[in-house]
């Protein structure tokens, strides 16, 4: 039987790049300037196992964390498995850059804006120097950040590599409450397409929303255009988003599917590779932009039945062929495929003439686990 591991560690993150498209974590900078693997203001563990009295990610060295067992950003690209689907096979990797809160170490406090553009641009600039060491290419990372500095930060370190802000912003301090309270009144005033536009004119490449866009009642809340993962107001929606890539998250199991045959990517908490049949009563297909399905295996998939569909995954898992290792016709049929069911404004041979050999193209839908195998509950590491 499977087990989950802990989030944001390296059996989490190894398991789930290899049973999804990719995989999203999240990183903080050390006392020591080095960069760690860490969701939390405050550091995840019992208190009781806290090196000092202060309780702050930023305020600890990385030896005092990597002892606790959390894993810096250099071991993953030291993990061998982690480098072969990254680099090799085009799988995704969302980077989250966490900005400390405003009383830790390089908080800058509540008002210190340019300290917060200048941290989140120091996080950057280490990472993309481990991706360049690592031979990492441009299309197989995304850095994104809850930051309103973010193209500041981007600007400032001289970062090329797709980027996006996290709308609605959520900030780094106050109660559970709070935080959503102030997300929220940005939710209600941001409508789906004034999210995608902003992102446009920004010069984002993508843009990560909360799932609340698209899943009623909430998706009626802000005010102007309404999201959906049906009917007409998903028609609506393609029409409008054309190609430009939208991150979903959490991406519950009983979603999943429409949120994909939607033509978004998915952030998903389970990576159980047990889960072959979802609660909307369609196989489960974790691979659909690193092991693409033609219309002719999307079909099978979708008229498999509970009792047979074990036989039918087999069968496609026996059939498909990664994107990696796809000749130049299939991969043109693929995306002519996509581009006629998802609406996408460029032409195939323009979307694979700026693909990268190993990578799936930038459009492409996909399912990635969230902070590796999935959010886990606290502490993170007992």
């Amino acid at each position: 039987m499977w087990q989950q591991a802990p989030e944001n560690t390296l059996e989490s993150l190894r398991h789930a790049i290899q049973q999804n498209d990719g995989v999203e974590f999240d990183v903080r900078l050390t006392q020591d300037g080095e960069i760690i693997l860490h969701h939390d203001t405050k550091l995840s563990v019992p208190k009781q196992k806290r090196p000092h009295s202060y309780a702050w990610t930023e305020n600890h060295t990385l030896d005092e964390l990597t002892s606790l067992g959390f894993v810096s950003l250099r071991s993953i690209f030291e993990d061998q498995q982690i480098m072969t689907e990254w680099r090799e096979k085009g799988k995704m990797a969302c980077i989250e850059f966490k900005r400390p809160h405003p009383r830790a170490l390089y908080g800058g406090g509540i008002f210190g804006k340019k300290q917060h553009i200048s941290h989140v641009a120091t996080m950057m600039e280490k990472a993309e120097n481990l991706l360049k060491e690592f031979e990492i290419p441009s299309n197989n990372t995304v850095y994104y950040a809850f930051h309103r500095g973010m193209k500041s930060s981007i600007k400032l370190a001289g970062i090329k590599r797709p980027w996006a802000e996290l709308t609605p912003y959520v900030p780094p301090f106050g109660t559970h409450y709070t935080k959503r309270m102030r997300g929220g009144i940005q939710f209600l005033t941001t409508s789906i397409a004034r999210l995608i536009g902003t992102h446009r004119q920004s010069g984002a490449s993508m843009s990560p929303c909360a799932v609340e866009y698209f899943i009623p009642p909430k998706n009626i809340i802000p005010i102007g255009f309404t999201g959906g993962l049906h009917g007409s107001k998903a028609t609506r929606f393609r029409k409008h988003q054309r190609g430009f890539p939208i991150y979903v998250w959490p991406t519950a199991l009983k979603i999943e599917h429409d949120v994909l045959s939607a033509g978004l990517t998915g952030l998903t908490d389970c990576s159980d590779p047990s889960i072959t049949w979802l609660p909307s009563g369609h196989a489960r297909w974790t691979l659909p932009a690193t092991r693409p399905l033609d219309a002719n295996q999307q079909l099978s998939l979708e008229r498999a039945t509970q009792e047979n569909h074990k036989e039918v995954l087999r069968e496609l898992q026996t059939e498909t062929m990664p994107w990696s290792e796809c000749d130049a016709q299939r991969r043109g049929e693929l995306v002519d495929m996509w581009r006629k069911k998802w609406l996408w404004d460029e032409s195939t041979s323009a979307i694979l003439e700026r693909s990268q050999e190993a990578s799936p193209p930038w459009e492409s839908i996909r399912l990635i686990g969230h902070r590796g195998s999935g959010k886990t509950s606290r502490p993170v590491l007992k």
